[in-house]
């Protein structure tokens, strides 16, 4: 245990001290960690479980590199649900996937908007239930977390996954990190996946993020970065990586730093507000 996790240093520390073989953080702090101490400060860990975002490919192959003897197991959670919903097995782990259901957690896929039953590999919005998923907030008047379907009540996740044939849940990202355009449903962590593989986040934080909103005069997505990126450029990025049509940047905005939350990930929230201001003066 470490009361900041962003301190990367003390956390290398501390595990050259008393070398862990397991530690559970998120891949940003992970990432941290790896920069700030050599491998041999590192070499007792054996299981790295990661939560709270998507793991970039970039960050197993540095730990595959650099840390031969450790795997990364990737999971997903909710507080609200214990906060563990799904895991990949330390022997048994699938790249690109947040493994399976615990035992005991029922899951299942509806259309985002007509909450009807999604074909196996659509992405869809993730509904869970079980013994592990809270039963509702304290003096809470907001709208209702749960849905009924199929008979059963059922924790609406607000994020859009899909299942394998094996049963493994992919993560697509949040509802609320989705827009609609022509019809379109554009993934704003789709398009900010080749900008973050060129500029994964350094000891500063975050280099890079994808934020935009929909106004009546049609969507508006905007790249953040600490560094100096043309549109053009940007959208050359993008192309390059086999997005077309309404899969592109409206705007570029060179920021001084990346605004993050307490887990260390970026708040989308603020960078949302920064859109919306910039629409507005």
């Amino acid at each position: 245990h470490h009361p900041d996790p962003t301190d990367a240093a003390g956390l290398v520390r501390i595990a050259a001290a008393y070398r862990p073989t397991v530690v559970f953080t998120t891949p940003t702090f992970f990432s941290y960690m790896l920069g700030a101490g050599e491998p041999e400060e590192l070499q007792s860990l054996r299981i790295v479980v990661t939560g709270a975002e998507k793991c970039p490919d970039a960050l197993f192959d540095r730990c595959n590199k650099e840390l031969p003897e450790s795997i990364i197991v990737e999971g997903y959670g909710i507080t609200e649900c214990s906060p563990v919903v799904a895991v990949n097995a330390p022997d048994d782990v699938r790249q690109g996937t947040v493994g399976r259901p615990l035992a005991g957690v029922e899951v299942c896929i509806v259309h985002p908007e007509t909450k009807t039953p999604q074909p196996q590999h659509e992405p869809g919005l993730l509904l869970v239930r079980g013994p592990s998923i809270f039963d509702g907030y304290l003096n809470y008047e907001g709208p209702d977390p749960f849905i009924e379907f199929d008979g059963k009540r059922w924790y609406n996740t607000g994020d859009l996954v899909r299942i394998d044939e094996d049963g493994r849940i992919h993560f697509q990202g949040r509802l609320k990190r989705f827009l609609k355009a022509g019809g379109e449903m554009i993934s704003l962590p789709a398009l900010e996946e080749p900008f973050a593989t060129l500029f994964p986040p350094t000891e500063d934080g975050p280099q890079i993020a994808v934020e935009g909103i929909e106004t009546p005069d049609g969507r508006h997505i905007v790249l953040f970065s600490v560094i100096d990126i043309s549109l053009r450029d940007a959208n050359t990025i993008l192309a390059e990586a086999g997005f077309r049509g309404v899969m592109r940047l409206d705007a570029t905005r060179r920021i001084e730093s990346m605004p993050v939350l307490g887990t260390g990930k970026t708040d989308y929230k603020e960078l949302r507000r920064m859109v919306v201001e910039s629409l507005d003066s």
